[in-house]
């Protein structure tokens, strides 16, 4: 299936924010920014939360057996997500969240394997090691990498 052509838009400044190490502030800004409440939301907070240990252990080099296609959607999406003036404005009550959701859908469906693949190795981790890894650094503490 296609990408939504409203995630390709966001696909240059994901690139932007792994070649610049900028993960942690993306996760900050995911800790931030309110989403759908309510049981019908359940799996959809599921799913953030694991883009988010996703994007922290890839950040943290602990899992990088994903592909470099599937962890920039990932970050387009959760890029997407953030952004409060999408296809349809967040604050619009009701409706504001769906092309969030559509999106979201879309890159779980899409990299169903590769995620479904993190998700057995994070549930293999260790409580104590899983909590190191999915830790957010500080705001001040810049990436080892990109110094």
């Amino acid at each position: 299936m296609k990408a939504p052509w409203k995630l390709m838009r966001y696909l240059p400044l994901a690139a932007r924010f792994l070649r610049d190490g900028r993960l942690p502030e993306l996760v900050r800004a995911l800790g931030d920014k309110r989403s759908p409440e309510g049981q019908r939301f359940a799996a959809f907070k599921d799913d953030l939360r694991v883009l988010r240990a996703l994007c922290l252990a890839w950040f943290k080099g602990e899992y990088r057996q994903i592909s470099s296609q599937a962890l920039l959607m990932v970050v387009a999406a959760l890029l997407y997500f953030i952004a409060p003036l999408d296809a349809i404005p967040d604050w619009l009550v009701g409706v504001g969240f769906v092309d969030d959701l559509a999106v979201l859908a879309w890159v779980m469906r899409t990299w169903q394997g590769e995620l479904e693949a993190f998700k057995i190795w994070r549930a293999k981790q260790a409580p104590e090691r899983l909590a190191l890894i999915e830790h957010l650094p500080p705001a001040d503490q810049a990436d080892p990498q990109h110094s």
